[in-house]
């Protein structure tokens, strides 16, 4: 009976433990897995297709880079209780913050067509068409967001998250070379030629975008996280960062296993799913699928989210998922027109998808080393942050991953002007 009585003890324990994990999840969670969007996983999968392992050790210093960068964001919010274009306009002007602003709505209003792109592949890729879905998952989204509370659509968003879990079954069913993979993971290789180049930056230019450091610190504002119980959220922050590299590490590997080994290329997420049916069976192209559609509805909500956070806080208007339209007109019109132009654009035909990335990487890699530099700056500040300023170790890992990511952006936008 006493151990009967303990191993219940322990089994309670256990979903203790494990309820209060889940309890810590938000928008670290959501932030770093909105990153491997439609475009992210067409980069991937082209990046196992082309190069097979040899370019998974990578991964290990981006998982490095995305965690610092992410976690001085949430810091900073929940510190100033601001989010962070409010705190540019405070501390740079607001000439400098309108035109950071613009060009995050620009850059963002086209990845959000892409994220459409993304949704309307995968229906596709099932059998239904993009006239249906794309219109059904944008009313979704916009409900969700416009009539939700925080705590809902937070829910929602983690929800979707599971979908990349697919992604993991989808790489052990194309039974790949684990020994392979170990050596790719652990053995840096790097070639001067321009298809590695392009794919070893477009990698990085994919993983660290701007609207992902508005989006975790206005929502780790929104959530009412504060300094003292920061430390949960900063271990969201972390398993989130963790758990969406390895996602990319799972899609890199399964790609690698089947593609690569076939010699197929492939250019869109959807193109990957399909290649993958004769090579690693029915359900690993299904489960592929379903990722590509999950992926693109978590980023089809966060992108104009965080857009709609960055306009409202730029010019000072009141902003909040829990807000009404008439509390909250510029926030909530802002998402609203996002979500619907990335809809109507996404079912026309013969859409020029990639001149639309183009432009809109473009903006997004000029704007990148701006927001972080800027991040920098402001959680440096003694001022703004108190006690919670980066830390030596911390600085210098986070000055590197500036410096490097604002290198390789700017290659990624010379690269990608050639090659077009």
């Amino acid at each position: 009976m006493r151990r009967g009585a303990s191993g219940v003890r322990r089994t309670v324990a256990r979903r203790k433990r494990l309820l209060m994990f889940v309890a810590i999840l938000g928008p670290g969670m959501i932030t770093a897995n909105a990153g491997n969007d439609a475009g992210g996983i067409a980069t991937f999968a082209s990046l196992g297709a082309e190069f097979g392992y040899s370019l998974l050790w990578i991964l290990i210093p981006i998982t490095i880079s995305l965690g610092i960068v992410q976690e001085m964001c949430a810091r900073m919010g929940a510190v100033t209780g601001k989010g962070l274009a409010d705190l540019i306009r405070e501390r740079f002007g607001v000439r400098w913050t309108a035109l950071v602003m613009l060009a995050l709505l620009v850059a963002n209003a086209g990845v959000t067509v892409s994220e459409f792109v993304g949704i309307a592949a995968a229906a596709e890729l099932f059998g239904t068409s993009r006239f249906i879905v794309v219109p059904l998952a944008a009313i979704a989204i916009w409900w969700l967001v416009v009539k939700g509370s925080y705590k809902k659509v937070e829910r929602a968003f983690l929800l979707m998250s599971l979908v990349f879990l697919g992604y993991i079954v989808s790489a052990f069913l194309s039974k790949p070379d684990w020994g392979a993979v170990a050596v790719g993971l652990v053995k840096p290789s790097f070639r001067m030629e321009h298809a590695f180049l392009f794919a070893f930056v477009a990698v990085i230019g994919t993983t660290i975008s701007p609207y992902m450091q508005v989006f975790v610190q206005s929502s780790v504002v929104e959530k009412g996280v504060t300094i003292d119980n920061y430390q949960k959220t900063k271990i969201d922050v972390w398993v989130g960062t963790i758990f969406a590299i390895l996602i990319v590490f799972f899609i890199v590997v399964s790609t690698a296993a089947t593609l690569n080994k076939a010699g197929i290329q492939v250019n869109t997420a959807a193109d990957a799913a399909h290649a993958l049916r004769p090579l690693a069976g029915r359900y690993a192209q299904t489960l592929f699928g379903l990722g590509l559609f999950g992926a693109s509805m978590l980023a089809a909500g966060v992108l104009p989210l965080a857009t709609a956070y960055s306009i409202a806080e730029a010019l000072g208007f009141e902003k909040g998922v829990s807000r009404s339209f008439r509390e909250a007109p510029i926030f909530l019109g802002t998402f609203t027109f996002l979500v619907a132009v990335g809809a109507l654009i996404a079912v026309i035909p013969n859409l020029p998808l990639i001149r639309v990335l183009l432009v809109t990487q473009v903006i997004n890699g000029l704007l990148l080393p701006v927001v972080l530099f800027a991040v920098l700056r402001l959680v440096n500040d003694r001022e703004l942050m108190g006690d919670h300023v980066n830390g030596l170790l911390y600085n210098v890992l986070a000055w590197a991953t500036a410096i490097i990511v604002t290198i390789l952006s700017l290659a990624f936008i010379l690269i990608t002007v050639i090659k077009e």
